[in-house]
């Protein structure tokens, strides 16, 4: 039941992920009719931390539940081989079917409501924007559950307000998403989810990038930590 749990957990918590997102932008823009400006951008900021921390309470909640694919590869990359392969076959699968449901049901009930992240620049620049947004994040990510490991609050407040600001450097070029599943929902009900720009900029570039930055991080710091013994040795 552990394992199922869990993946029911990726499929529902990635279903609301897409929803929660279109639902902040239809409050702010629809509802309060405040569209891209200042006021609006910045309620549509604090709503987008407040949902992170969310989400974030759910993935406590549910042990390990969570809608990005990204997060939990970076976790299987240094576990053991049968964690790896749960989650490539089954856990990424979850997410990726999750958001695609979402996604179909919105564009079902609020067809006005777009076609989600598009890229707006040519196929090498949008994956290298990727790239560095995902190895930014990964990085981070990594360094809170290394340096700040009992800290919910302080760890959630970091993250997200990194994960925002990295979404809006890349948001006019790719749509600083840093997740796959939820582009895949979105490439998926327009029909460009086989294309090679989807696959090369939203999923072959972040995942190298997340490789990437667990090995530098795995290089870099277990070098911080003998400096710092040899710092004390020098002094004692």
């Amino acid at each position: 039941m552990g394992r199922i749990g869990l993946l029911v957990s990726d499929f529902s918590i990635s279903f609301m992920w897409v929803w929660s997102g279109v639902l902040i932008k239809m409050y702010v823009y629809n509802n309060l009719g405040l569209g891209h400006e200042p006021t609006g951008e910045i309620i549509k900021s604090t709503l987008s931390i407040v949902n992170m921390f969310f989400f974030a309470l759910l993935g406590k909640i549910t042990n390990g539940g969570t809608y990005n694919p990204l997060t939990v590869f970076a976790a299987a990359i240094s576990g053991d081989f049968t964690r790896f392969l749960f989650t490539v076959a089954a856990r990424i699968p979850a997410q990726v079917i999750g958001s695609i449901a979402g996604v179909k049901l919105i564009i079902q009930l609020f067809p006005e409501i777009g076609l989600g992240p598009l890229l707006n620049v040519d196929i090498h620049r949008g994956a290298l924007t990727e790239g560095l947004l995902t190895f930014a994040i990964v990085t981070i990510s990594l360094g809170l559950a290394r340096n700040i490991p009992g800290s919910f609050f302080m760890k959630t407040w970091i993250s997200s307000v990194s994960k925002l600001t990295l979404h809006i450097l890349g948001s006019d070029l790719t749509g600083g998403c840093m997740n796959p599943a939820s582009v895949m929902g979105w490439a998926y009900a327009r029909g460009a989810h086989v294309t090679k720009e989807h696959i090369l900029v939203y999923w072959l570039a972040p995942i190298e990038a997340t490789l990437l930055a667990v090995w530098t991080f795995r290089v870099l710091v277990p070098q911080l930590k003998e400096e710092k013994v040899d710092k004390k040795a020098k002094s004692e």
